[in-house]
């Protein structure tokens, strides 16, 4: 029999309501959740993927302004010995988009664009149509906007125009072989947009080398509806108004049926 005191005991102690023993706990464990979500995408942007935003036309169709992939940052990544057999290292192959910095502009600036050639492919462009190698390739991801050839981006290499920077007008010749073609030295690639006239790429400033390529772009995890202008503004009030803007805009200008659009790889 239970005891006089432990009886009362039980009396006086209220039965608990459902679920109220559990909120300290339920709490807990979704505060868990959250931290542990939160340290798994920090790890993911950190280390595996980077998120980045387009600014240009120069990679249309394929690549919208506004548009906001994901890259992979760790295929592409210089090889490391004691992590080698674990990663997912990959070579940069012909066709695929990558994310580098600008090889020619002192503030770095990252750049999208398609690679052409390889370390030592030939490549040519005669009347817009791409040689690599000898051969034509098929390029169905290229467009064409402006209806006139122009004489050296789209018949190149030849004589520069003014669109060409100083040291890869000096440079460009010295990696031209007999038969007009442009001959890539070692861990160095030729990348162009793939909306053609509308892209300052190799053509204009010359070789990618392989130290300056940062990733693969994978996904598109968000895209909204913008023009080149709304990313050139650079003070900290457009910033700022740019940011209010977004909130207050997101859902009309989010371009749904771009979401979650990945690239396959082409080879051309």
């Amino acid at each position: 029999m239970r005891s006089k005191s432990k009886r009362r005991q039980e009396e006086r102690t209220p039965p608990a309501k459902p679920g109220s023993a559990s909120h300290p706990v339920v709490w807990r464990e979704n505060f868990s959740s959250i931290v542990v979500t939160a340290i798994l995408f920090l790890f993911f942007t950190t280390f595996t993927a980077q998120a980045f935003v387009i600014p240009s036309g120069s990679m249309e169709n394929t690549l919208q302004i506004g548009d906001r992939p994901f890259a992979d940052n760790v295929s592409l990544a210089p090889r490391t010995t004691w992590l080698g057999p674990l990663l997912p290292y990959s070579d940069v192959h012909r066709g695929d988009i990558i994310i580098f910095l600008h090889p020619a502009e002192s503030d770095r600036k990252h750049m999208v664009k398609r690679v052409i050639g390889v370390p030592g492919d030939r490549i040519r462009i005669v009347r817009r149509s791409v040689m690599v190698n000898g051969h034509f390739i098929v390029e169905p991801y290229k467009v064409h906007k402006a209806p006139a050839i122009d004489d050296y981006a789209d018949n190149f290499p030849s004589p520069p125009n003014g669109m060409v920077y100083p040291s890869w007008r000096e440079e460009m010749p010295h990696h031209i072989n007999a038969q007009g073609e442009l001959v890539l030295p070692e861990n160095r690639y030729f990348v162009m947009g793939d909306n053609r006239d509308n892209s300052n790429d190799s053509r204009f400033w010359g070789f990618v080398p392989r130290e300056a390529i940062l990733g693969r772009p994978f996904v598109v995890y968000w895209s909204l509806e913008r023009t080149e202008k709304d990313y050139e503004k650079n003070g900290g009030g457009d910033r700022i108004g740019d940011a209010i803007s977004l909130l207050l805009s997101l859902p009309r200008d989010t371009r749904w049926d771009r979401l979650f659009r990945t690239f396959p790889r082409v080879n051309p």
